[in-house]
């Protein structure tokens, strides 16, 4: 993901330095956690979070059997893994689901975090879990709000339920009514925030968990916030008793302290996480493929699970073959990039790949842009440059820059593209392996 950018490239530098070591000393295990504890303290984790999480790694990474190991670069690399995973919440932490229907889920935080629109991609989500779920306004300050969840909801194609600008309590209990009436199994109750937190906006979510029977009380957190979405975590927690964090923005540019926090402040874990603008953009939370992402190893699962999602797996059969025949061409190149768009954001996507950073395809090289303007230069070229790339000399490329609009550098740069991720997939598919797209 773009949020741990900055940070798995500051802790894959301490572990290339640490896996050409023969042996490792007890001073150079110093070292690479005096690194590893700067980085994470430059992505805005908390600091007493950095100072336990650095004393527990070499606690366990300067025992005898790890510097006596044949291989002590990867039994520290384990170590840190599983120390992450750890710090992440251990194991997927699912919802909870009521015995008495309906199941209600209430959605709190402060404004502009995302709650509502997060309502309506928890709502699909669910959704596609087989739920019938059932969006209800009880924001009833804020002018647009109640609108606002209605697009969404429509958008998800879910239940939505409101009575106006009245009494939020009134609603939720009048929601969870309506539910009951009209088979709908799951309530998400979409609750007023502040600007900031104050005693009005929490004595308002009590009275409503006092009124009605909630299973999930989730706090939608903005992860671009930092460290206050940490101290909006705690005091949320303190009055409410949270179940969950869902935290917002995850694909935007900033530096993840505040995931890598939570779960150990409020001793609550991370549910779901936003990844983008769509509806669709929401993804389970999970310790141990985060934890893969931030130490630069991949996320496999995560990438097979949103391919069987998004691509025609009998076209991903057919790649397949090709593949292993070395007939793969631009043709199929183009026609994976488009899946790829397809399945989300390609920074994120290419970032899911074993490996993909050291060949630089994990920065925002491939972007939508990039795929419009690839598309215009594949189709420049003549079906024969297309199947057969190697035709494609200067003359060749010059005349299918001048007919797509761009510049020789362009074609080159695409070439290269399709170059690195044709032999990327001979790598993956050597791993025993099926390439999801």
């Amino acid at each position: 993901m773009a949020t741990f950018g900055t940070l798995s490239e500051r802790i894959t530098h301490v572990f290339s330095k640490l896996k050409n070591k023969g042996r490792l000393t007890d001073l150079e295990i110093k070292q690479a956690m005096r690194e590893i504890r700067v980085a994470l303290l430059e992505a805005d984790v908390n600091i007493t979070v950095v100072k336990d999480f650095i004393n527990s790694v070499s606690e366990k990474a300067t025992g005898e059997d790890i510097l006596k190991s044949l291989t002590p670069g990867q039994q520290v690399i384990k170590i840190v893994n599983e120390e992450l995973i750890s710090l992440l919440g251990g194991t997927q932490a699912k919802l909870a689901v009521s015995s008495k229907l309906p199941t209600v889920i209430m959605m709190c935080g402060l404004q502009g975090s995302g709650k509502t629109t997060m309502c309506g991609k928890l709502g699909l989500y669910l959704k596609k879990q087989g739920k019938r779920p059932l969006a209800v306004a009880c924001d009833i300050y804020r002018p647009a709000a109640i609108n606002q969840l209605e697009v969404v909801a429509k958008k998800a194609d879910i239940g939505f339920f409101e009575m106006g600008q009245t009494d939020a309590v009134k609603i939720a209990k009048n929601g969870v009514q309506y539910a009951l009436k009209n088979n709908y199994d799951t309530v998400i109750l979409d609750t007023a925030g502040r600007l900031h937190v104050n005693e009005e906006l929490m004595k308002e979510l009590v009275m409503i968990t006092k009124a009605v029977d909630v299973t999930e009380k989730l706090l939608v957190v903005d992860s671009m916030t930092g460290q206050d979405a940490v101290n909006v975590a705690k005091v949320f927690d303190e009055t409410l008793d949270i179940s969950g964090v869902i935290m917002t923005k995850l694909d935007g540019d900033t530096r993840g302290g505040a995931t890598l926090s939570i779960r150990a402040v409020t001793g609550k874990p991370v549910k779901f996480c936003g990844i983008g603008e769509k509806l669709s953009d929401l993804e389970p939370f999970y310790p141990d493929r985060m934890a893969s992402r931030i130490l630069g190893m991949g996320d496999v699962l995560t990438l097979i699970e949103k391919a069987q999602q998004s691509v025609d797996m009998d076209k991903a059969a057919e790649l397949a073959k090709k593949l292993k025949e070395a007939t793969f061409d631009l043709n199929d190149f183009l026609t994976q990039l488009e899946s790829m768009k397809n399945m989300g954001n390609l920074s994120d996507v290419v970032g899911m790949i074993p490996g993909a950073s050291k060949m630089n395809l994990g920065s925002g090289q491939i972007d939508e842009k990039e795929i419009y303007k690839n598309k215009a230069i594949i189709q420049s070229m003549t079906p024969a440059e297309r199947t057969n790339p190697k035709l494609l000399n200067y003359a060749r490329r010059k005349r299918v820059a001048s007919g797509s609009g761009t510049n020789v550098q362009d074609v080159n740069k695409l070439m290269k593209q399709f170059e690195q991720t044709k032999e990327m997939m001979k790598r993956f598919g050597k791993r025993g392996a099926k390439f999801p797209f």
